[in-house]
């Protein structure tokens, strides 16, 4: 079995062709921290598994995937990734993608997906599983903010008050901290920044990327 790992961290890629390599089946494991270098690897001969990160500079690791799925329908993939927010859960599963593997789980969680993937299986981390169970149970929450909550996520930013939101949204004050909470749990953060960092690299609030 040829494996091809894709991740811009020269130091992991080492790292998980050295776990990998010496697997049973296993034949050849190549390496590429481009999206490019990937594609023309590719283009060579094809692998029967791709490792792939998800965040990979540029043309990133969804595109990637939608067009391994598309040229080469054959081989197979599994996401190693460090997010598991369920919008990219989603993204990436809707590529066609056969595993997804955080990376802070232990690297024997890997070989198990490895083996499971290239036996004609799938595999997810327990927390992706949990995931998945959510979105069938309550298919509404995959949005990331409700589109009130993107309203008033942009009328934060814009430095109103939550009284003044209310106003200018016809709710009430009580109603805008609420919104405010959930918006603060659903991005996982605490702080202004960090919340005008995830809205800006998630398009949240429509044309905030381009202000």
């Amino acid at each position: 079995m040829k494996i091809l790992l894709a991740d811009d961290h020269r130091i992991l890629l080492d790292g998980l062709k050295f776990l990998i390599q010496n697997q049973d089946k296993v034949t050849e494991v190549e390496t590429a921290t481009t999206v490019e270098e990937a594609w023309e690897k590719m283009g060579k001969n094809a692998p029967d598994l791709i490792i792939s990160d998800i965040s990979i500079p540029k043309v990133g690791g969804i595109a990637f995937a939608q067009k391994v799925k598309s040229h080469f329908p054959q081989t197979k993939l599994i996401f190693l990734s460090m997010h598991e927010e369920p919008y990219r859960v989603k993204e990436a599963l809707a590529t066609g993608a056969e595993g997804y593997v955080l990376k802070k789980a232990a690297h024997e969680e890997l070989l198990k997906a490895v083996i499971e993937v290239a036996s004609g299986g799938m595999y997810f981390s327990t927390e992706i599983q949990k995931i998945l169970i959510q979105r069938m149970r309550f298919p509404a929450d995959e949005r990331i903010l409700s589109e009130r909550e993107k309203e008033v996520l942009k009328l934060i930013f814009e430095e109103f008050s939550n009284k003044q939101i209310g106003e200018m949204l016809h709710i009430s004050e009580r109603t805008v901290e609420t919104h405010r909470k959930n918006i603060y749990q659903k991005t996982k953060t605490n702080t202004l920044v960090g919340l005008l960092k995830f809205a800006l690299e998630n398009n949240l609030v429509g044309g905030m990327a381009q202000s």
